[in-house]
Formats: structure tokens, C-alpha cells, sequence
């Protein structure tokens, strides 16, 4: 699948994937998709909670060498 912008959140711990991803998707336009690659352990549950709150679309993810790329719909 495309995206159309990346995010970069190796390293990074919680809640910081998700605030930096939040902060993307907001100068995104509706319908656009974002790939955010986390090596966070907790981003398993912040990420899926935080586009159910946020109403964003989970597309999937998968691994990423020692990370996982979300793929997450802009709502």
C-alpha cells in the first residue's frame, strides 16, 4: 500500500509516537495516509487506541527491521 507521508518515531518512547503522529496527521488532509514506524513497545496498544479515539483509520501494520510501520488513515 502508498502512504503519503512518513513518520520516523524509532527510539522514541510513549506517549511520543503517538503525540508526533497526532501532530502529523493534523497538517494532513482528509483521506491522506501516514506511515508511522515505532520501535515502542507500548505503540501496540497506543497506536490502535489512539485512531479509535481520534477516529483515524487503522489500516494494518507490519514489521519494520526492529520496528513496526502503522499505516493510519487521516479521518
Amino acid at each position: 500500500m502508498m502512504w503519503d507521508q512518513e513518520l520516523d518515531a524509532r527510539g522514541l518512547l510513549c506517549p511520543l509516537p503517538v503525540l508526533k503522529a497526532r501532530k502529523r496527521l493534523m497538517g494532513m488532509a482528509q483521506g491522506q495516509v501516514l506511515r508511522l514506524v515505532a520501535t515502542d513497545p507500548a505503540a501496540v496498544v497506543d497506536v490502535p487506541h489512539f485512531c479509535t479515539e481520534a477516529g483515524h483509520e487503522l489500516l494494518g501494520h507490519t514489521p519494520d527491521g526492529d520496528a513496526i510501520a502503522w499505516l493510519i488513515r487521516r479521518s
